[in-house]
């Protein structure tokens, strides 16, 4: 691997793939972290909204993924919603996202957010110029009284050049596994590059707060991502490790003259 020194620190290409050894050592050590957090948030009561906007197959779900898979779907919920309903639709703009927002000791992870109105709604045409200017003016004004009551929100935004963009693009059409991936917007998205670069610059202007700042995940190395998108997680919030008693294994019980019953068993066959 190519690297440059300067000074005593090691500069290494973001282009340079992460060797997977490497990668799936730090996941596992985060991870681990990850199930600290969830023992903290358990007895703190503390609430956290993180969000995951980004460019389309910037690997937002990865990331998601990988925080997920070690922990309490309880505790770190996933909110992944669908195009509203006719219901939804006359429901106030970000009321079916607040429903959606964490009690004491869970973690609301948003894979797309209210963050919607300012991307694929501003630049698809989904809503009106005047819905549009009324969700930057409030946006900021809505976080911080969230955040004034309590709220932790968090904001991810990820980024991916454009050949990168498309080069997963066409592994969603090549790969049966990740076809269903593969939507009309998703196809937009790749033909209206700048629409969507000029939709996040304008949604950055008016929404990168100090109180509610947002943190760009450059991607295009989707292990590098996910550890940086991690580590800067945990960092963000106050956790510190609880003492826990060492769990001591209890022994089985006496089987009191139990016998397996003669059950003709329907047997998943072994095929592997």
């Amino acid at each position: 691997m190519a690297k440059s020194k300067k000074g005593n620190a090691e500069i290494v290409p973001l282009h340079e793939k992460l060797p997977r050894k490497q990668y799936e050592k730090e996941l596992a050590r985060l991870q681990g972290e990850l199930v600290k957090l969830q023992i903290w948030l358990a007895e703190s009561k503390a609430k956290v909204v993180v969000v995951f906007e980004g460019r389309d197959a910037a690997g937002k779900g990865g990331v998601i993924k990988r925080i997920t898979e070690r922990v309490s779907p309880r505790v770190f919920r996933v909110v992944a919603l669908p195009a509203p309903s006719e219901r939804e639709k006359t429901m106030i703009f970000g009321q079916r996202y607040m429903e959606r927002f964490p009690a004491g000791g869970e973690i609301a992870l948003f894979d797309r957010s209210w963050y919607n109105r300012s991307g694929v709604e501003r630049v698809m045409g989904f809503c009106s110029d005047e819905q549009y200017e009324r969700f930057l003016g409030g946006v900021p004004k809505f976080e911080s009284s969230l955040i004034a009551g309590g709220l932790q929100i968090i904001k991810y935004w990820f980024e991916v050049s454009q050949e990168e963009q498309t080069k997963r693009f066409e592994e969603r059409i090549d790969d049966p596994r990740k076809v269903w991936k593969l939507s009309p917007m998703d196809l937009e998205s790749h033909r209206r590059w700048y629409d969507y670069s000029r939709a996040r610059d304008t949604m950055f202007q008016a929404t990168d707060t100090e109180a509610s700042p947002w943190h760009v995940v450059q991607a295009d190395d989707k292990r590098r991502a996910r550890l940086n998108c991690i580590s800067h997680l945990l960092s963000q919030i106050p956790y510190k490790e609880i003492h826990r008693d060492k769990v001591v294994l209890p022994d089985r019980q006496k089987s009191k003259g139990y016998v397996e019953p003669a059950y003709p068993w329907r047997f998943v066959p072994n095929k592997y």
